[in-house]
């Protein structure tokens, strides 16, 4: 007796218990040399993010005849003028401390500002807008916080913009930087004097920046709105410009592709009974121009592209006709000649010459097939390689031909006319193995007349 019998329920017997799949067992990764356990788990066994140092350092242990200890010694920092002495761990080795300056002073980078003097300032740099106390002012604030225009603007004492500040330091530095020169040549090339600060411009540009920034939602769907609906008119405007532009004209030895591909259909070439050249071989198609033609018409749709995109495009038209075995012997001339396939310096002459190059390698390869043709369709000649047909007469004995009588065919051996089943049976344009015998009259019938 068991629960189920206590509780009254019918005794059912327990389901089978499934096989359990085997599942195939992961392949145990081997934690590398030189990383702790503990770090190998959490990382999970990926790459980090940063470049860690090479493992063959991790246990390089030091010479045994250096020892190293950590001392708390002081340390003077030459990017501060106040000689203050600080305090930090320093690693010695055998007892001798580090010499030299502060290894984080070297990152103590300070702006150069330009000094004038009285003189200077009265022949050079008078400015109405400006006195020489304000100006004073703000090269000291420039030397002070590195060139920080907007900190110096909170700390200048009169109400001047950000924009006004760098305008006046800018001129004043172009102004000392060409009066001390030599010569205006020797500074041209200086970044202030190549390249002067424009207020106009960045007063422009900050408040077109701050107009962006300000638009709500709804403006910003009107102005997209507005975008594109000029965008489709540019479109447009540019495909009717396009469909009514003449074609432009194609180099014509890009036609010589097509007959690269129409001429050659592998390496050998053959000629043709008639001995003449292929009609493909001398009318060029006008699919490349074609391919080429509506190739500068996507590239004027696009208006802003790649160069490198624009060379993909032309030189897929070009051998667009040509067939695969073509196009690899011209990467294989190119390597050769040691052109790279794409061009390192994609500039607009470089492109063009190579694409030119392309077409005159394409051009060579048509005319050594052209070559090869002509020559297999000369040997041809000279060697005789018309061979006779079996059962076919010889020239020299056509002219006996003519002096045989002609036997018809209707007639037999015995002189007899041939049965229409023997007819059947022999076939058409077959002709008795046995010798001709000459034809014999058939006698004919006697008539009462003759008696």
């Amino acid at each position: 007796m068991d629960a189920k019998d206590i509780l009254g329920l019918p005794k059912t017997q327990l389901p089978i218990t499934q096989e359990k799949k085997s599942r195939p067992q992961k392949e145990p990764q081997r934690k590398p040399d030189g990383i702790s356990r503990e770090v190998y788990a959490l990382t999970g066994g990926l790459a980090p993010l940063m470049p860690s140092i090479d493992v063959s350092q991790l246990k390089k242990r030091p010479p045994s005849d250096e020892k190293i200890t950590w001392q708390w010694l002081s340390f003077t920092n030459s990017a501060r003028k106040d000689d203050l002495q600080l305090y930090h761990w320093v690693r010695v080795v055998n007892g001798i401390p580090p010499t030299g300056d502060y290894s984080f002073a070297k990152y103590n980078k300070s702006v150069d500002v330009v000094k004038y003097t009285d003189e200077e300032y009265e022949k050079y740099l008078t400015d109405p807008m400006w006195t020489k106390e304000e100006t004073d002012q703000l090269f000291d604030l420039c030397e002070r916080f590195d060139l920080r225009f907007i900190v110096i603007a909170d700390r200048f004492p009169s109400s001047r913009t950000v924009e006004e500040l760098k305008d006046r330091y800018y001129s004043v530095s172009r102004a000392i930087l060409i009066a001390r020169a030599p010569s205006p040549g020797d500074v041209s090339g200086h970044p202030l004097v190549k390249e002067p600060y424009n207020i106009a411009q960045e007063v422009e540009r900050k408040r077109a920046l701050s107009m962006v920034l300000s638009q709500t939602k709804q403006q910003e769907r009107k102005d997209a709105e507005v975008l594109a609906e000029a965008k489709r008119i540019t479109v447009s405007r540019m495909a009717a410009q396009a469909a009514e532009e003449p074609e432009l004209p194609v180099a014509p030895n890009v036609g010589l592709e097509s007959a690269d591909r129409a001429v050659v259909l592998g390496d050998t070439v053959s000629p043709s009974p008639n001995g003449q050249l292929p009609s493909a071989a001398i009318v060029p198609s006008t699919s490349i121009m074609d391919d080429s033609a509506s190739t500068l018409a996507s590239l004027r749709m696009l208006r802003v592209y790649l160069r490198t995109y624009a060379l993909e495009q032309m030189v897929q038209a070009a051998s667009s006709s040509a067939g695969l075995r073509t196009i690899k012997r011209v990467e294989q001339t190119l390597q050769d000649l040691g052109v790279n396939l794409k061009p390192r310096v994609p500039t607009k002459a470089v492109c063009a010459e190579h694409l030119e190059l392309r077409k005159e390698i394409l051009t060579l390869l048509n005319l050594q097939k052209q070559l090869q043709y002509k020559e297999a369709e000369g040997s041809s000649y000279r060697d005789g390689s018309y061979i006779d047909m079996p059962g076919t007469p010889k020239r020299s004995q056509r002219a006996g031909d003519q002096d045989r009588t002609f036997v018809p065919d209707s007639i037999s051996f015995g002189g007899e006319r041939v049965g229409k089943r023997d007819q059947k049976r022999k076939g058409p344009g077959r002709l008795s193995e046995a010798p001709s015998s000459p034809a014999h009259k058939r006698p004919r019938k006697m008539k009462a007349s003759d008696l």
